[in-house]
């Protein structure tokens, strides 16, 4: 299941995607348009600036604004920095690899080869979606 930070990340990032306007965006204006707790807000684009595409400025006038074009954003890297790794087993994971404790053949495992297939969905998905083709519905 999607988490809230991610799901209210993904939101804010559309509104901010979705303005016409490269000025800074407050995050009281983002959080009232999108119906997210401002306090839970701010902690979420603070984890998405270290990205490289979301900017701030602080002060009168402050808040958050895209650097980079909404059709330079893939959702591999949104999802991976809100949702941590994207398979839902690290013995699946491409990032994050992890034997299981409990598994002494992968390649005869029955839930690693079912996983394999669901990451590499979701992969196909996020790989070939960005933050634009969120906007056009």
């Amino acid at each position: 299941m999607l988490s809230k930070k991610t799901k209210y990340g993904l939101k804010a990032l559309t509104y901010l995607a979705g303005q016409n306007t490269k000025e800074p965006i407050s995050i009281a204006e983002i959080a009232k348009h999108e119906n997210i707790s401002q306090k839970f807000l701010e902690n979420i684009l603070l984890s998405l600036r270290s990205t490289g595409f979301l900017g701030s400025k602080k002060g009168k006038g402050g808040g958050y604004y895209l650097i980079k074009d909404p059709s330079e954003i893939p959702m591999t890297t949104v999802m991976r920095v809100l949702e941590g790794p994207i398979a839902m087993v690290s013995c699946v994971s491409l990032n994050f690899y992890e034997k299981c404790d409990d598994c002494p053949d992968e390649q005869s495992c029955s839930v690693h080869r079912l996983m394999l297939k669901v990451r590499d969905s979701n992969l196909d998905v996020y790989r070939n979606t960005f933050l634009s083709d969120l906007l056009t519905g």
